[in-house]
């Protein structure tokens, strides 16, 4: 079965083929880095208009690249939620008149469900049940996966997700957009042991928070560049020099993983899953590989760094296991729903 994912729930426009919800045929992705890299963040209508300039020729590239006619397409899948609403409009209405015009079953899925599919890719494909820590710009979730669609979300991020702490750290300390792959490097000259950051406290066993975490690094570059609490963020970086940055890059960057590790160690422990899986954008990070690896006592899944950002290889994935069971949505009918929980939907 060959299914048609189509992903654009933020910056990201991409299509994909995959057969079987495991061989990638194709796999497009045109990213807006570039284009938002110049104000520190994602600008949604900015996102926006960029999706509706390329949809139609990101589409067509993925059919050029598997070597195939609409004809050979069973089904397509696409990101209905959650995201920017603007972005998400773009792809999903592309979706659904393809899929009125091309007469395919249409499946709708969700977005951070579908990072976790980004691991059945390829060969080796996790096993149930599954613990699954998703993490990424937008998102920051401990589930725990019995079998496809049977899941509980066991804990998750109470204020900011862990990618837009990074995002905001590393803007505080003057490095470039995205914050996630500048702080890792600029940490690899740094000491992580610089400065002492506290880690979140909650009455959930496996929820996150990182709030308080951005706003004691906020606090620590006042400091050390000799200002107060009233002296602007964006004036910050200009007042340390590279061995500060690197230091602060470190420092956050190990407790802000070190937070993550914790609480999958006590899930793994409390739930006893057969596979454990890291999934989304910051599944890129290669010290939250190394530190999780050592941490759990068996091989932690995770993606290739290409699968682990926002693509539609994923959704194309999650597409063809919700095909098995589920009938597939009536196009006029599907809405956008950009703030929709994992758990509801």
């Amino acid at each position: 079965m060959k299914i048609l994912g189509i992903e654009s729930s933020c910056d990201e426009t991409a299509a994909s083929v995959v057969e079987n919800g495991r061989v990638i045929l194709s796999n497009v992705i045109n990213s807006q880095i570039d284009i938002h890299a110049v104000y520190g963040g994602v600008v949604p209508e900015v996102a926006a208009r960029s999706h509706i300039e390329v949809i139609n020729p990101v589409i067509n590239k993925a059919l050029t690249d598997a070597n195939l006619l609409w004809d050979d397409i069973d089904a397509i899948a696409v990101t209905y939620a959650p995201g920017l609403v603007g972005s998400l409009l773009i792809g999903t209405l592309a979706a659904r008149t393809l899929a009125v015009l091309k007469n395919k079953p249409l499946y709708p899925v969700h977005h951070i469900e579908a990072h976790v599919y980004a691991n059945f890719l390829g060969e080796n494909a996790p096993s149930f049940p599954i613990l699954a820590l998703i993490v990424s710009g937008g998102h920051s979730q401990l589930v725990f996966f019995r079998d496809h669609g049977d899941f509980d979300i066991l804990g998750q991020t109470q204020d900011d997700a862990i990618g837009e702490a990074f995002d905001k750290v590393a803007k505080i300390i003057g490095l470039p957009y995205p914050g996630g792959p500048s702080i890792a490097k600029a940490a690899l000259s740094g000491n992580p042991l610089a400065y002492q950051f506290p880690k979140a406290k909650l009455s959930g066993d496996y929820d996150f928070s990182f709030s308080g975490l951005k706003t004691a690094v906020l606090r620590a570059v006042q400091r050390e560049a000799g200002v107060d609490f009233t002296f602007p963020s964006t004036g910050l970086a200009e007042l340390l020099n590279d061995a500060q940055r690197a230091d602060f890059a470190a420092s956050f960057q190990r407790i802000a993983i070190e937070t993550l590790v914790d609480k999958t160690a006590k899930a793994f422990r409390d739930f006893s899953p057969k596979s454990v899986v890291i999934a989304g954008g910051v599944a890129a990070n290669s010290e939250l590989r190394r530190i999780l690896s050592d941490t759990i006592p068996i091989k932690i899944d995770y993606a290739p760094i290409n699968l682990c950002t926002d693509n539609a290889a994923m959704v194309a994935s999650l597409g063809y296991f919700q095909a098995q069971s589920n009938q597939p949505a009536n196009p006029l009918d599907v809405e956008v729903l950009p703030s929709l929980s994992m758990a509801k939907h």
